[in-house]
């Protein structure tokens, strides 16, 4: 019966370690975002009102 156990390999416990801090191509603030968010809103808004006009849909 010795011989049929099977033992898992070591490891650490079923933790898997992420690091917190992860450094990207592009760095941008969040203040940033926030503010192209708003503005993409505000442009899309902008041409859902005036585009009919402008592109004869």
């Amino acid at each position: 019966m010795g011989k049929d156990k099977i033992s898992m390999p070591a490891s650490h416990g079923g933790l898997m370690q992420y690091y917190e801090e992860y450094k990207g191509k592009i760095e941008m603030s969040p203040y940033i975002v926030v503010v192209l968010t708003i503005a993409v809103i505000i442009f899309v808004v902008i041409l859902h009102m005036v585009g009919p006009n402008i592109f004869g849909f």
